[in-house]
């Protein structure tokens, strides 16, 4: 046999192959599910207009008093089936949503609210527990605590809006003047409270609507700039 056929047949030899299929063959990966994006509310808005109107009606009622007989009752329902149940309930609301300034803010003007109503309330018993100048003056005391509270929080609330600042100030102011009226006595006193109330309740109405009017809402013209009062980085 001659050199060449033993070259041919080496040749065909390395031309041969064996096609193998893998057993180990990767499955094709299922398209993985996008988590459900759940959007919440923002209950701010009615925390606002529950506090706004509730202290609205109040200065109302202090500067009209002469012309009511000196009978603010109306404001107890105010205070209570609006101002303190839907100020509670957006306290909670905004706790589940991780804002713990918005969530003791209003969970406590809600309790001041209930609160309020149920000094008068003569089921509670706690008007007719004092006897004349007594009452005025346990008054004086829960609106100077009160005061005392709002002026903490509006010292919490400078970084916030210009809106949120002005009703706290302006509540401050007002708690104020009421406290020292019930004390005194001083028309002048009650006067004034009930016109820092008005600067306060606009203040609160401001802040509402701001976050409230919005672009899938209403037009741009009427839609209100939300005032910020510092940059987050100071």
């Amino acid at each position: 046999m001659s050199s060449n056929s033993i070259t041919e047949k080496e040749g065909s030899k390395d031309n041969y192959y064996v096609q193998t299929v893998s057993m180990e063959a990767q499955t094709p990966i299922a398209p993985q599910m996008q988590p459900y994006q759940r959007t919440y509310a923002n209950p701010a808005p009615l925390g606002m207009l529950a506090y706004g109107t509730v202290i609205l009606c109040s200065s109302i009622l202090t500067l009209a008093s002469k012309h009511l007989g000196g009978n603010s009752s109306l404001v107890l329902v105010f205070a209570t089936f609006y101002g303190g149940i839907s100020q509670t309930l957006v306290g909670m609301w905004e706790m589940f949503l991780g804002n713990t300034f918005s969530a003791t803010v209003f969970t406590t003007y809600g309790g001041f609210n209930l609160s309020y109503g149920a000094l008068f309330l003569p089921q509670i018993g706690l008007a007719s527990a004092y006897s004349g100048q007594e009452f005025e003056n346990a008054i004086g005391i829960y609106l100077a605590i009160w005061t005392l509270i709002t002026f903490l929080f509006c010292l919490g609330a400078i970084r916030t809006t210009a809106p949120i600042v002005i009703t706290l100030g302006f509540t401050v102011c007002s708690l104020t003047c009421l406290s020292i009226n019930a004390f005194t006595g001083i028309e002048t006193l009650a006067t004034a409270g009930g016109a820092l109330g008005l600067i306060a309740a606009f203040g609160a109405y401001y802040g509402a609507l701001s976050l409230f009017w919005t672009q899938q809402t209403t037009f741009s013209f009427i839609r209100l700039p939300p005032l910020i009062t510092a940059p987050s980085n100071v």
